[in-house]
């Protein structure tokens, strides 16, 4: 071990369970707390002994906005063991992570406890500025002729709602949904909806197998709701999935011309994600197992009309400065916003006149063989809660590399508003 190195000891996530038109149930923090609970319970040192908590989320609640302070005076972290939220849209945990990494390299922490939670599922439902102007003027009406004369002013477009997911998935500086984003991707690479459609019926069929398999048995937590029902495992993949089934689909984001459909996109998801991470000195203090070292980390930036294409700029840089190429890497989790974001990522760095244009490169960055991406399904089939994704493809690589008695792995995640993420680790095991 090297005394600048950084190692993610253990990690665990709950089921993804697909939001399905009303709120879930659990809040993103409860989520997060169950899947944490196991997690401390089976390590050598006790919670206070963390020397912070960070936890990326993107939409968290308005009762709970330092959303990793409720979390870790919940789990029993103490008071004295500070708690800090990040976000950066869907690879907010993976920015936990990253500034973990980044601490302790910096010798100002020693044990972080990591991760990232999402409830979809409560994203809140808006008043327009109408409303809220109304509301306005009738508490500022104080007497009965004026709150009458207010009344009269009332509308019903005011009651229209804002819904704040469909917002906080558009772009507010080019205007486009996500959706569209990747809409632009399968043009630009011609994806076919063909195309889009096999690669998330492969998504459901790797999750099955998978689950079959019991591949996520060492990461996964069984949760508890209130009523005592018990969710273990990730309830949005599809077994049936088929070329047929998901033909029938209609566009969403580009109805007369698009591809992009419900059926080869991400779902909408609750979900909580975590891994520890530690310095040489607390894998001695505590004689920590380690599941492997994190290696590097990179962030890149892109024009968000084309953000799906993030991790190709994120990942290349990060390979190139430790002397890797394609083909070193043994496995890859990319999350899977879209089909046609995906493929476009596979396509770009195949593309030697996109790697000189915009990567700086004299010839093709590389191919990732579908064999080695997202062996065990992705987003399309399992959901995709933003806070908790990054935090999960990072953990689940190093369980792929371990299963598979492997070295390198790549996570990498593509960001709203025109950001990529990746990261590199090393299985030690």
């Amino acid at each position: 071990m090297s005394t600048n190195s950084v190692y993610i000891v253990d990690g665990s996530r709950t089921p993804f369970l697909k939001a399905r038109g009303r709120p879930g149930p659990f809040q993103a923090s409860d989520l997060a707390v169950q899947s944490a609970t196991p997690l401390l319970m089976r390590q050598p040192f006790e919670p206070e002994e963390f020397d912070e908590v960070i936890v990326g989320c993107v939409g968290p609640s308005a009762d709970e906005v330092n959303i990793a302070r409720v979390i870790s005076l919940r789990i029993g972290c103490g008071d004295k063991v500070p708690a800090w939220t990040v976000q950066r849209n869907c690879a907010s945990g993976m920015q936990s992570i990253d500034s973990a990494f980044s601490n302790i390299l910096l010798g100002k922490s020693d044990l972080v406890l990591a991760g990232g939670a999402e409830a979809m599922s409560y994203s809140p439902v808006l008043y327009n500025r109408h409303m809220v102007n109304w509301l306005a003027d009738m508490s500022r009406s104080k007497t009965p002729l004026q709150k009458i004369i207010t009344i009269t002013k009332l509308r019903p477009k005011f009651f229209a709602p804002v819904i704040g997911l469909l917002k906080g998935l558009t772009d507010p500086v080019v205007g486009l949904s996500m959706g569209q984003t990747a809409e632009n991707l399968a043009q630009k690479f011609n994806i076919t909806r063909e195309d889009m459609d096999q690669y998330a019926v492969d998504s459901h069929l790797r999750l099955v197998h998978a689950q079959e398999n019991g591949f996520f048995d060492n990461e996964m937590v069984h949760v508890f709701d209130d009523k005592g029902k018990t969710y273990h495992t990730d309830d949005g993949v599809r077994p049936d999935s088929s070329l047929e089934k998901l033909a029938k689909l209609r566009p969403v984001f580009d109805k007369k011309h698009g591809n992009v459909t419900a059926g080869n996109s991400a779902q909408i998801t609750d979900g909580a994600s975590w891994v520890i991470l530690a310095s040489e000195k607390a894998v001695k203090k505590h004689n920590l197992n380690i599941m492997g070292r994190l290696i590097a980390s990179n962030w890149a930036a892109l024009d968000p009309k084309h953000m799906g294409l993030g991790p190709v700029h994120s990942t290349v840089p990060m390979l190139h400065e430790q002397n890797l190429t394609a083909k070193d890497i043994d496995y890859w989790e990319l999350n899977e916003a879209f089909a046609a974001q995906v493929l476009g990522c596979l396509a770009a760095w195949k593309d030697p006149q996109y790697c000189q244009e915009h990567l700086g490169l004299d010839k093709a960055f590389g191919e990732v063989p579908h064999e080695r991406l997202n062996v065990d399904g992705g987003a399309i089939s399992m959901g995709h809660p933003v806070g908790a994704s990054g935090t999960r493809i990072v953990h689940h690589v190093l369980n792929i590399l371990q299963r598979n008695q492997a070295k390198l792995g790549v996570a990498t995640i593509c960001i709203g508003g025109g950001q990529g993420g990746a990261m590199l680790v090393e299985n030690l095991q």
